[in-house]
């Protein structure tokens, strides 16, 4: 086989630029819309698809709203009908905007050289140790949640469950497993975040 039979990276991956619903995906959004009333304001960081805001707007009747860095998830969010903003995070939104905060962050731990440097490995990776996204929104959410609202966050075993937990009890929340998954390579985890208001 020659090096011009071999398939590239770009063609075995997909070339979809932004992220699909996956098992993470369905875990949070069935997780999340059981606990989100209908006079809920809901934001879906890093909404990607729309999936998950699209599904607990759906079983909630909530309003819910999605913000990405990815112009194209923001896209096809709004094709799936949901209000997306181009933003990083929550940097763009008022103090005790929201009731309830999802977030399915990225977290697999990047590989040193990089791999696609695209919008995809932007959805999929989350520094060397998975947990640098998650941290930065750490340090902002609590502007935005109201002091009753709550945090449903997707973690990973691949990301260290134990260090996620501290870094949100150091921004202030109490931390609650609300569901988990087993999977070829992980667990998934929703995380319940509660202010603790200290």
């Amino acid at each position: 086989m020659t090096d011009e039979d071999e398939p590239r990276l770009a063609d075995i991956r997909e070339t979809d630029q932004v992220y699909q619903p996956a098992e993470d995906s369905h875990l949070l959004a069935k997780t999340a819309a059981k606990e989100v009333g209908k006079d809920n304001r809901v934001l879906d960081v890093g909404t990607g698809s729309g999936y998950v805001a699209q599904f607990v707007q759906e079983q909630s009747d909530a309003a819910v709203f999605g913000v990405d860095l990815n112009p194209l998830a923001c896209a096809e969010a709004r094709e799936r009908g949901v209000q997306a903003l181009r933003a990083d995070l929550v940097s763009s939104f008022c103090r005790d905007s929201f009731d309830v905060i999802t977030f399915n962050p990225p977290y697999l731990p990047s590989a040193p050289e990089g791999v696609w440097d695209d919008w995809m490995e932007t959805a999929v990776t989350g520094g060397e140790d998975g947990r640098a996204v998650i941290k930065d929104f750490l340090d902002d959410v609590g502007r935005v949640l109201r002091p009753d609202g709550a945090i449903y966050l997707l973690v990973s075993t691949v990301t260290g469950p134990e260090a996620v937990t501290e870094a949100a009890e150091s921004a202030g929340f109490e931390v609650t497993t609300l569901a988990e998954e087993s999977h070829s390579f992980e667990k998934l985890l929703i995380f319940q975040l509660i202010p603790t208001g200290e």
